[in-house]
C-alpha cells in the first residue's frame, strides 16, 4: 500500500482515485477545486480531502492528476499551493490530462530541480474505462521512475506503457486522438450512406464489424449514431481541445494532418449546432440533418 494523492475529480479522475483506494489498497487523499465533490469522494471511497494541491500532496509517494488543461495543469501543479510544493524528494507526480508535450517536458524539467519524478500518462478509454478501470496508459519519462509508477497505475488501467522520455505519452496520446477523428468520420459517412441506401443498419454493421472495418468506435457507437443520440463518452469541446494540440504539435514537427484539419472544423460545426456536450459521434449529425 502506497500514500497516494489525486488531483482532479472530474469524470475521469473521480473513478480513477476510487479505483486506487478500492482496487490498489493505497492510501489516497484527493483534491478538487469543487472542494465539495471531494468531500463526496472521501465519503464514498473511504478516503481524506484537502482544500490545497499542496496539502494534499504533503508526505505521497505517488501524486496523480487529471485535470483539463495545460493551464489547468500549471495551476495545480506550480506556485506555493502546487503540488511540487507539497512533495518531498523522490515522490513522483503521474498526469494523466491530455495536454501538450511542451507543458509536459517543462514539468518534467521542475521536478528534476525539485528532486521529484515526473510522468506524463494520458489515458484512453473514456468514462466508461475509467469507471471499469480499464484504461489504456501511455507514458513519458525516466525508466526507473516509470517501474516504480506502473504498479500503481495499474490500479485503474488494462494496459500501461512507457513510449520514451518525458512528452512520449502526451505525443502518443495525440497519435490516438488523429486516429479516433478520422474512425469516426469514415463511421459517420458508412452509416449515414447505408441508411440513405434503406439498409438495416443493426445488420450490416453485425457483419461488417466481423471484418476489416471493425473498430471499438463501430462496436459502441454504430447504432447510437443511427438513433441520433449523442449523450455517451467524450464530449465535442474536449475533442476540439485535444485536435488542437494536436495540429499545434505538428507545425513544430512538420507532420501533415489534412484529414484532422478537417474533422476539426466540422467538430467546430457540431458546437455551432449547440453540440459543445454531444459526444464525438456526433459527427453523423452534420450529414444526417443537411
Amino acid at each position: 500500500m502506497a500514500k497516494v494523492a489525486f488531483i482532479g475529480l472530474g469524470v475521469m479522475g473521480y473513478p480513477m482515485a476510487g479505483h486506487l483506494a478500492k482496487k490498489g489498497g493505497h492510501d489516497v487523499t484527493v483534491y478538487n477545486r469543487t472542494s465539495a465533490k471531494a468531500e463526496q469522494w472521501a465519503k464514498e471511497f473511504g478516503g481524506s480531502f484537502k482544500t490545497t494541491p499542496r496539502e494534499a500532496a504533503e508526505g505521497a509517494e505517488f501524486v496523480f492528476c487529471c485535470v483539463g488543461n495545460d493551464d489547468d495543469l500549471r495551476s495545480v501543479i506550480l506556485g506555493p499551493d502546487g503540488a511540487f510544493a507539497g512533495m518531498s524528494s523522490g515522490a513522483t507526480l503521474i498526469d494523466n490530462t491530455t495536454a501538450s508535450a511542451e507543458v509536459a517536458r517543462e514539468l518534467y524539467a521542475k521536478g528534476k530541480e525539485l528532486g521529484v519524478g515526473f510522468i506524463d500518462a494520458p489515458v484512453s478509454g473514456g468514462q466508461a474505462g475509467a469507471e471499469n478501470g480499464v484504461l489504456t496508459v501511455m507514458c513519458g519519462g525516466d525508466a526507473e521512475v516509470y517501474e516504480k509508477a506502473e504498479p500503481v497505475i495499474m490500479s485503474f488501467a488494462r494496459a500501461c506503457r512507457l513510449l520514451g522520455a518525458s512528452g512520449a505519452g502526451q505525443l502518443t496520446k495525440m497519435v490516438n486522438q488523429i486516429c479516433i477523428a478520422g474512425l469516426l468520420q469514415g463511421l459517420s459517412e458508412g452509416v449515414n450512406f447505408g441508411m440513405k441506401a434503406g439498409l438495416d443498419m443493426d445488420a450490416v454493421v453485425d457483419v461488417i464489424s466481423k471484418g476489416a472495418a471493425g473498430s471499438w468506435q463501430m462496436e459502441n457507437r454504430a447504432g447510437t449514431m443511427t438513433q441520433g443520440k449523442f449523450d455517451f463518452g467524450f464530449a465535442v469541446d474536449w475533442m476540439r481541445k485535444d485536435l488542437s494540440i494536436c495540429l499545434g504539435e505538428a507545425k513544430n514537427n512538420g507532420a501533415r494532418l489534412p484529414v484532422t484539419a478537417m474533422i476539426d472544423q466540422y467538430y467546430a460545426h457540431v458546437q455551432a449546432r449547440g453540440g459543445n456536450r454531444w459526444d464525438t459521434s456526433s459527427l453523423i449529425h452534420l450529414l444526417m440533418n443537411d
